[in-house]
């Protein structure tokens, strides 16, 4: 982690030229120290799927271009990305000169690589491209049982499972609401779990994302967090989870955490 005071809810000038050096990287060890999972072989796969609406850069000739970029950060790097600085870097390539996207995508992937510790794939969109159309969320919404919900911190002796039933399925929830941890605004995202195993209590599950709603934690942190909580306490054989939170200046960060190796989709959201 960066000895530079991080950046989220400071005052901050956007630099104008490029500036590598504002990337903060924040490291994962912590975060996953507190559910366990320090010192061995992660008990999953993912990446960190984030879109940026607001890439620009010019030409050799100074006239600006402009795409949708999408930034794949491995789950097993050693550090994530803060937010803030990932929007401030962005924005000091704003006036930087580039022969082609193809050159301007070589120095991204290599600073943000070199914040997160390992290799960062990123793709350019083009806006009229239709791959940023909304889709919906995979599976059965959960969002309109009839729960009762009192508990506002994480509690996962909400989560029950019946091993007498054991089944394939995908359930998704637009509700999960928990905070950021430096400037404790909210943050809003759908979220989809599809597992394999013992049949989860939908109830229990619906009262569990909701008691997320006073959790300060990242975004990746929250993810890893309902990763374990659902494998620790229900067993399933095979588990994936998947949130798409909204944007935030110009930046959505979706993480997918899973016990397959696969590529996540792009599910964008209405709200993003």
């Amino acid at each position: 982690m960066s000895d530079a005071p991080i950046l989220l809810g400071r005052d901050t000038d956007y630099p104008q030229r490029y500036s590598p050096e504002v990337l903060f990287p924040i490291t994962r060890h912590e975060g996953r120290e507190a559910l366990g999972l320090a010192g061995g072989p992660l008990p999953f796969h993912g990446v960190d799927l984030w879109t940026h609406y607001e890439v620009s850069w010019l030409d050799f000739g100074g006239k600006p271009r402009v795409a949708i970029a999408e930034i794949r950060v491995p789950a097993s790097s050693p550090c994530l990305i803060e937010s803030k600085s990932m929007k401030l870097y962005f924005n000091s390539l704003n006036f930087e000169r580039f022969g082609s996207a193809a050159d301007f995508l070589t120095v991204v992937m290599r600073d943000l690589s070199g914040a997160a510790g390992a290799p960062v794939d990123v793709e350019l969109l083009r806006h009229d491209a239709g791959a940023d159309s909304f889709a919906a969320m995979p599976g059965e919404c959960l969002d309109e049982l009839p729960v009762e919900c009192s508990e506002f911190q994480v509690n996962p002796a909400l989560l029950q499972a019946d091993d007498r039933r054991v089944v394939s399925e995908t359930l998704h929830s637009h509700l999960l609401r928990s905070c950021c941890p430096v400037t404790h605004q909210p943050d809003w995202a759908s979220l989809m779990i599809a597992y394999q195993g013992p049949v989860l209590d939908r109830k229990g599950l619906l009262a569990y994302l909701v008691s997320y709603r006073n959790q300060s934690d990242f975004h990746e942190q929250c993810v890893e967090r309902i990763f374990m909580d659902i494998r620790n306490r229900c067993g399933p054989t095979q588990l994936t989870v998947y949130a798409r939170y909204t944007r935030r200046g110009g930046l959505d960060i979706n993480p997918w955490r899973s016990t397959e190796m696969a590529v996540p989709p792009r599910l964008r959201q209405a709200r993003q």
